[in-house]
């Protein structure tokens, strides 16, 4: 079966596990492992790790794409705001130089 060795921490992100957790799979044997010159490899299947590949490639894309979805809805909501910004201040410039209302004659 061909695939690839990875290191412990390289295991760690391609399973999401953590570093003690890797360590206590090799210790318990749950792994295939090999140990060259003080550090140990886990092997990992090519489909496995392939499979693996392309799910992390299709997330990308997906976080790529809400990006860009995310983006799109900033500009608008600036604009939306630019506009609601113009309109305040056109209400502020009419209400300073608009003239005070007469006063009604008192009636009795």
């Amino acid at each position: 079966m061909e695939g690839h060795w990875l290191t412990i921490p390289e295991y760690s992100s391609y399973r999401d596990k953590s570093v003690s957790t890797i360590r206590r799979y090799i210790k318990s044997e749950r792994v295939k492992y090999k140990l060259e010159e003080g550090k140990y490899y886990i092997f990992v299947s090519d489909e496995n790790y392939q499979n693996k590949q392309q799910s992390l490639e299709k997330e990308e894309m997906e976080l790529r794409f809400r990006l860009v979805e995310l983006e799109s809805r900033i500009r608008q909501l600036e604009e939306e705001n630019n506009d609601l910004k113009m309109l305040v201040q056109i209400y502020e410039n009419d209400k300073r130089n608009t003239p005070p209302l007469p006063e009604l004659p008192n009636e009795i």
